[in-house]
């Protein structure tokens, strides 16, 4: 089916995709969440296009926010409707360097050169004992030594302790009673799988997500759901969003949520009374401004 469009095989296509993608995103957010992504085209199911990631972050990244975009695209090329499935695959190298990821057929060759980097390096330092055993040690980061030890047995392993959600004191003891365990619950599941950076500020808070999939996550019903996103405090200062509409040839139809999530902390209303420190403006975009509410599932 792929020839009838003109494409010898799926990544003509994923160029085509990459070539759309590039000039909408920031040089950081296609840096990060799409040139490491490998396409592996349909494997025998002609309306499920296959992408391969590192991880399981990366994948929530993709299905949140690109997944949509990405089908659309490739719907157009191939002028039928196809879907996108991320999988996650162990074919890819480790690695904190800008080195790009690797399919596995490369690997072996990625890591014969790395020795033979290692070996010259050793031929031209002078030798000492400490030199010596940082040589020897094995091409991995600072970080991934840290967490060596937590990850030495199988329990360990499955947690993931370096894997956390940024949870202040001051938002459990002053927020939680004012939200209710759901809301705050909500809250933290949509921060999830947003970025922000404390020190330089990057900040990625907008994504795309649906009623069903976001109630799931943060095991409660759709019904409590909608309540929560109507919550004046909930709109006000952590959750805003619009409704996503498709068309299709029976009619416009609901597609899920476009949010923006607050990272920050805000002041309760009570410690903003008692400090004379008011919000001043909006925290979110305009496109946001106008929240619809006529949505149905």
């Amino acid at each position: 089916m792929e020839t009838k469009t003109g494409f010898s095989n799926h990544k003509d296509a994923w160029q085509m995709v990459l070539g759309q993608l590039q000039p909408e995103m920031s040089r950081v957010d296609f840096k990060t969440w799409v040139v490491p992504i490998v396409p592996l085209g349909f494997n025998g199911n002609p309306d499920k296009y296959r992408l391969a990631v590192k991880n399981e972050y990366n994948k929530d990244i993709i299905n949140s926010r690109l997944n949509a975009r990405i089908s659309r695209l490739l719907s157009g090329l191939y002028k039928r409707d196809v879907g996108v499935e991320v999988i996650v695959s162990n074919q890819f190298i480790e690695d904190d360097s800008d080195e790009p990821y690797l399919p596995s057929e490369q690997v072996v060759d990625h890591q014969e050169k790395k020795q033979s980097q290692n070996t010259n390096k050793k031929q031209n330092k002078p030798s000492n004992e400490i030199s010596d055993i940082e040589e020897d040690l094995p091409a991995i980061s600072k970080r991934k030594v840290m967490f060596q030890k937590a990850y030495g047995n199988e329990r360990a392993n499955i947690i993931q302790p370096d894997k956390g959600i940024y949870v202040t004191k001051y938002f459990m003891e002053n927020w939680l009673p004012l939200l209710g365990h759901s809301a705050l619950i909500v809250v933290m599941m949509v921060r999830k799988v947003c970025y922000w950076n404390l020190y330089t500020g990057e900040k990625r808070d907008i994504m795309d997500t649906e009623m069903g999939e976001l109630a799931e996550q943060a095991c409660i019903s759709v019904r409590t759901l909608k309540t929560i996103l109507k919550n004046d405090l909930i709109r006000r200062y952590f959750i805003r969003y619009t409704v996503r509409r498709v068309m299709t040839p029976n009619g416009i139809r609901t597609a899920g949520i476009h949010l923006q999530v607050r990272m920050d902390d805000p002041l309760t209303p009570e410690d903003q009374e008692k400090s004379g420190n008011y919000e001043s403006g909006t925290w979110f975009h305009p496109e946001f401004e106008d929240e619809s509410e006529d949505y149905e599932l």
